[in-house]
C-alpha cells in the first residue's frame, strides 16, 4: 500500500519522543559500562597484576564480541518486532554488569566482557532503528544526533560515578551500572509502542528464515560499503575515547579526579556536536554533516594531543570530541534511510559492529606505538589518520536524506 505523508505522519509523530528516549537510554547504558572499562582500566590492572597492553585487550574482547549481538539481535528485531528484542538486550545487560563486578580472575573478566560485547552489539542496531522509524521526516537528523549521543551521555555518566564513587573500588563500580537496565526494561514494555514502520512492512507478511537471509544476501554491496564506513568512523571514535584517560595519566600525571571531570568535559562537547551536526545534516545533507566535522577534527588535533596547558587540553579535549560524536551524531538517519525496511534492525548493526572488530585494535595499537613515541603522536596519527579516512567514505556513498521510511 502506498505511504504518502498524511498516512505515515500521524502514527509515527506521536510515537517517536518514547521510542528515542527508548533507543537513548539503551544506548546510554551500554556506553555507561563499555567506559567504566576506560576509568578503571589500571585498578583492574593492579588486581590482577597485569600491563595496560593487556588490559587493553579487555576492550578488545567486548569489540569481538559485538558482531555476534548486531547480527543475532538484529535479525530478531526485524523479525519479531524492535521493543522485545530490546527488553531482552537490557536485561542481559544488566546480567552482564553484575558478573563483572563479581568476576574472580582475568581470563573470566575477559570471557564476560566478551558477553558483554554480545549485548552492546545488539543494542545499537535495534534502538535506532525503533527511534529513527518513529521520528518525524524532517527533523530525523536532530533526533539522530540526540540518539546516537547517548553514547557520549553515558561516557559522562560513567565519569561521574567514577568521579564520586571510585574509592568503593572497581567491582562495585559495575554492580551499581548494571541498575538502571530494570526500570528501562519495564519502560520499553509499558511506554513504547512497537514501530509502525515494522508492522507496515514486515509484521503483517513476515518472510520465513530463508526469505530473511536472502535479503541480507541481495544487499551485499551496501553492505561491504557500510562495513569500510563504520570502520573509519570506529577507528575515529575509539582512537580518540579508549585510551584518552590513560594518556592524562602517564603524559600529564592528572589523577582519578581530574581525569574524569576533563572526560565528562570533552563528553559534554560530543553532544553538543551530535545534536549541532545532526541539525545541520537536516538542513544541509547528511554527507555534507560528517565531512564538515571531520574537517573541524583535523584542525584540532594538534591542541587536543599537545595542548602546552592545563586549559587549553581541555580545550583541545572538548573540540575533538565535538567533531567526532558530531560527525557520528548523524550516522543514525543516514544508515536508516540508506537500508531497506525489511533489513534496517540487521544490516547497519552487523556492518556496525563488524567494522568494531576491526576497530577494536586501536587500544592496542596505541599502546604498543605509544612505547615509541608517547602517547600524544600515537593518539594523533591514528585521528587524523581515520578522520581522513572516514570523511572520504562519508563523500563517496549515497545520501537518501528525506526518504520516508516504510
Amino acid at each position: 500500500m502506498p505511504i504518502g505523508p498524511n498516512s505515515s505522519s500521524e502514527p509515527i509523530s506521536t510515537s517517536h519522543p518514547p521510542a528515542v528516549f527508548a533507543g537513548f537510554s539503551s544506548w546510554l547504558l551500554d556506553a555507561f559500562d563499555f567506559f567504566l572499562v576506560t576509568f578503571t582500566l589500571t585498578s583492574m590492572g593492579a588486581e590482577f597484576h597485569k600491563t595496560d597492553t593487556q588490559m587493553a585487550v579487555l576492550i578488545t574482547m567486548t569489540m569481538l564480541g559485538r558482531p555476534v549481538g548486531g547480527f543475532l539481535f538484529g535479525l530478531l528485531a526485524d523479525r519479531y518486532g524492535r521493543k522485545k528484542p530490546l527488553m531482552i538486550n537490557m536485561s542481559a545487560y544488566a546480567l552482564a554488569g553484575i558478573l563483572t563486578g563479581i568476576a574472580p580472575n582475568y581470563i573470566s573478566l575477559l570471557v564476560i566482557r566478551a558477553l558483554f560485547g554480545i549485548v552492546m552489539g545488539g543494542t545499537w542496531g535495534v534502538g535506532t532503528s525503533m527511534a529513527m522509524e518513529a521520528a518525524p521526516t524532517k527533523h530525523r537528523g536532530i533526533l539522530s544526533g540526540v540518539l546516537q549521543e547517548g553514547y557520549a551521555a553515558g561516557n559522562v555518566l560513567a565519569g561521574i560515578l567514577y568521579l564520586f564513587l571510585h574509592g568503593l573500588g572497581w567491582r562495585w563500580l559495575f554492580i551499581l551500572s548494571s541498575l538502571p537496565a530494570i526500570p528501562l526494561v519495564i519502560y520499553i514494555a509499558f511506554g513504547v509502542r512497537e514501530s509502525a514502520v515494522w508492522e507496515r512492512t514486515t509484521a503483517a507478511a513476515k518472510p520465513d528464515w530463508g526469505a530473511q537471509f536472502t535479503e541480507i544476501a541481495r544487499n551485499w554491496k551496501l553492505f561491504l560499503y557500510l562495513l569500510a564506513f563504520m570502520t573509519m568512523m570506529l577507528f575515529a571514535s575509539h582512537g580518540t575515547q579508549d585510551m584518552y584517560p590513560t594518556f592524562l595519566q602517564r603524559n600529564w600525571g592528572i589523577g582519578a579526579s581530574q581525569r574524569a571531570g576533563i572526560t565528562a568535559i570533552s563528553q559534554v562537547g560530543a553532544i553538543l556536536g551530535g545534536i549541532v551536526m545532526g541539525y545541520l545534516s537536516d538542513r544541509r545533507g547528511r554527507r555534507v554533516a560528517i565531512i564538515g566535522a571531520f574537517v573541524l577534527g583535523l584542525l584540532v588535533i594538534p591542541l587536543w594531543a599537545y595542548a602546552p596547558n592545563l586549559a587549553l587540553l581541555i580545550c583541545g579535549a572538548f573540540l575533538i570530541q565535538f567533531a567526532v560524536q558530531g560527525a557520528w551524531g548523524v550516522i543514525p538517519a543516514h544508515l536508516a534511510e540508506l537500508t531497506p525496511n525489511k533489513v534496517r534492525a540487521t544490516l547497519p548493526g552487523f556492518a556496525y559492529q563488524c567494522g568494531g572488530v576491526l576497530a577494536s585494535l586501536a587500544p592496542f595499537i596505541l599502546t604498543v606505538y605509544a612505547k615509541r613515541t608517547g602517547y600524544a603522536t600515537a593518539m594523533a596519527l591514528m585521528a587524523g589518520c581515520a578522520f581522513v579516512l572516514a570523511g572520504m567514505m562519508a563523500a563517496v556513498g549515497k545520501e537518501r536524506r528525506g526518504t520516508e521510511l516504510g
